[in-house]
């Protein structure tokens, strides 16, 4: 039988003198902005950069703000998998005791995590994008595919005339976010008690049989929340490839503020769009995660 033990919270009154306080600081500012710069305020125009009425089917679709969000989410999505990936192949060379393996960790985690994001994301356009993407033909071989193909390109990655740079950044986020996962996914696998390891080698099972059946199963219950955390600062950083012309959500809000000069409405709005983006996935892995332990009672 379950015993909920959750306490409810109760309101004090240090609660509402923070409340308080946050609320006449945001009241401050925004009349130290219109009265001393004069700044007229024109929310008014940032619905039709949300959703606007297509002109051909007279339907509802995403406008510049929100097809921003959809590549940002995609690019994260993309960024945290192949991130992972990598992460994993790293962390699982890293926690042996093969000395080559050790090293490469150490060097692609002390190089990646001691330089600015923004030079990678540099270094893979200019390189990987026009050094070996452009070279491959993909560009123009879908020029001649199946329009359901391009339709289908569209939809998971970009539109086929910006692939090359959508595989620059993805690869760009997931070697930087790789670094962090790298180190979560070691220090999961280190955490297993060197003792059933022990017994596995014991019983005569094959490194990647202890790997299988002893070591994940056990290391990823310890990897999960703070690789959901990673995903969460993938989510953020994300927004380091508007540099290279990627339309995602920071992009075009810079796009949208150089034509309207709603300075502040479009970085109010870009503002709670990532907080509500990263702040629902926190909520959602959380749930996740009381859920796991709720049944593990």
């Amino acid at each position: 039988m379950r015993h909920h033990t959750d306490k409810k919270y109760k309101i004090k009154p240090l609660d509402f003198i923070l409340t308080g306080l946050i609320i006449s600081g945001l009241v401050f500012i925004f009349l130290r902005i219109r009265l001393n710069l004069r700044y007229e305020w024109a929310w008014n125009i940032i619905p039709k950069y949300i959703l606007k009425n297509n002109p051909e089917t007279g339907r509802i679709i995403p406008a510049v703000i929100l097809q921003g969000l959809f590549l940002t989410v995609k690019l994260s999505i993309w960024g945290i998998l192949s991130g992972l990936l990598i992460g994993t192949v790293f962390g699982i060379a890293g926690s042996g005791k093969n000395l080559f393996g050790r090293i490469i960790r150490h060097i692609y985690v002390g190089f990646v995590r001691n330089i600015p994001p923004i030079v990678l994301v540099f270094i893979f356009y200019f390189f990987f994008s026009s050094q070996i993407l452009d070279n491959l033909g993909i560009e123009k071989a879908l020029k001649a595919a199946n329009p359901r193909v391009i339709k289908l390109v569209t939809i998971v990655f970009i539109k086929p005339s910006l692939l090359t740079e959508f595989f620059s950044a993805a690869l760009s986020l997931a070697i930087y976010e790789g670094a962090y996962i790298t180190e979560i996914i070691r220090a999961g696998i280190e955490s297993v008690p060197k003792g059933q390891i022990e017994a596995a080698k014991a019983l005569g099972m094959s490194p990647l049989s202890r790997l299988r059946h002893i070591i994940l199963p056990q290391a990823v219950t310890q990897m999960l929340p703070p690789l959901s955390g990673q995903f969460i600062s993938t989510i953020k950083d994300s927004a380091i490839v508007s540099v290279i012309s990627i339309p995602e959500l920071t992009f075009q809000g810079l796009q949208v503020m150089a034509s309207t000069y709603a300075t502040f409405e479009i970085w109010i709005v870009i503002t709670l769009i990532y907080l509500v983006l990263t702040g629902g996935c926190s909520l959602i892995f959380e749930r996740i995660f009381s859920g796991r332990k709720a049944a593990g009672r």
